[in-house]
């Protein structure tokens, strides 16, 4: 018996032209990315957290661990805030 379908199947080649629709301004201070980073993570959160819910099995283990990541994320960005926000201030030199 001939196998009529190539293993695995051909497929057409797409060459879509890359598309730069998201940008971010060279000007914006490091402060201002890590607040909208930090709040897109929190987004991100409370979806898959919503998302985990609704699943069950593996599935669900992967969304869970997916929120995991989004949490540590999370944590990354907001210490750097942390970092940013204490004034350099040397250290007092006792004489």
């Amino acid at each position: 018996m001939k196998k009529t379908t190539p293993n695995p199947p051909e497929t057409p080649a797409v060459s879509a032209p890359i598309s730069h629709i998201f940008t971010i301004a060279p000007n914006i201070d490091t402060e201002t990315l890590l607040v909208h980073a930090s709040e897109t993570l929190a987004s991100l959160n409370a979806i898959t957290t919503d998302l985990a819910f609704e699943l069950e099995g593996s599935r669900r283990h992967v969304a869970l661990a997916m929120q995991q990541l989004v949490v540590l994320g999370e944590l990354l960005v907001n210490r750097a805030l942390e970092h940013l926000d204490v004034p350099d201030v040397a250290p007092a030199t006792r004489h």
